[in-house]
């Protein structure tokens, strides 16, 4: 059962994304099936390494690995006032997706709320100190992430189901900007993107071949900020080609925006598509 796709369970074909409930109690995070349009979707990879496992091969997996089962995780989608969602890339020390881009997050401890843990990890990972009651928050969707992401580039050493929480804030991004104090442990860059930006990022999908062209309007390189040893905080610049690069079928990683986070900013698009139907 452990050896097994999460996403996998609730589907009888090979689709990669379904719809569930959820819910956090004693504990345990637990899914359960729903009627379509009355759940949230839960997504994996297309290349998702449990969806091809074969028995041999899951059989082969340490049993180290196999008896952590599956982690449960938050990350958090923070919306400034000015429509902007904040990034960060993962230190270049850390062992699992390194350099990444993705949106600050991590584990939920013991006896948390969802939203607890995602504020408590921004906190800790970015220096923003918010409380439950200075945001509206919203659950967007789950993903099931694997590493290595795919079974090309080895065989599976964590399992997680992360819970992406979009959380609407009335600062503007300047304003966070400038409560920014990163833990250089865990995050060597941040980027605030707008809707333009991330429709090309989201454009360079994962498992597809092709190349991929930016909007019209956006400049090719982007500004971001770089954070030091010491936690401080310069500006750099970043070619925008770097977060629409694809993960690798083999090799090193290369920096980009990880797959998971693309779902998520897929979401947050048709969330503020929503908004603007509504306005």
């Amino acid at each position: 059962q452990k050896a097994k796709s999460i996403t996998g369970h609730f589907t009888e074909t090979l689709d990669d994304e379904v719809e569930v409930k959820c819910s956090l109690e004693n504990n345990r995070f637990i899914l359960c099936d729903c009627e379509k349009g009355r759940g949230i979707p839960l997504k994996r990879a297309t290349f998702c390494p449990f969806k091809y496992l074969s028995v041999a091969e899951a059989a082969a997996i340490p049993l180290d690995v196999q008896s952590r089962g599956v982690d449960v995780g938050v990350a958090i989608l923070l919306q400034s006032a000015n429509q902007k969602v904040l990034l960060t890339r993962r230190a270049s020390s850390l062992r699992i997706f390194p350099n990444v881009w993705v949106p600050p997050g991590g584990h939920v401890e013991l006896d948390e709320r969802l939203l607890d843990a995602g504020l408590r990890e921004l906190r800790e990972e970015t220096g923003l100190k918010l409380d439950p009651g200075d945001v509206s928050a919203q659950l967007l969707g789950l993903w099931e992430s694997v590493f290595p992401p795919m079974l090309s580039r080895g065989m599976p050493q964590r399992h997680h189901v992360v819970t992406y929480m979009l959380l609407n804030t009335s600062l503007t991004h300047q304003q966070l900007q400038a409560s920014l104090h990163p833990e250089p442990a865990e995050v060597s860059g941040c980027l605030w993107v707008d809707a333009s930006l991330v429709k090309a990022i989201v454009s360079a999908v994962d498992g597809e071949e092709g190349s991929v062209t930016p909007l019209e309007g956006l400049a090719p390189t982007i500004s971001v900020s770089e954070v030091s040893p010491e936690g401080g905080l310069s500006e750099s610049i970043l070619p925008l080609s770097v977060l629409c690069n694809r993960a690798p079928n083999s090799g090193e990683d290369v920096e980009r925006v990880s797959t998971g986070t693309k779902y998520a900013l897929e979401l947050w698009l048709k969330n503020l598509e929503g908004q603007g139907t509504r306005c």
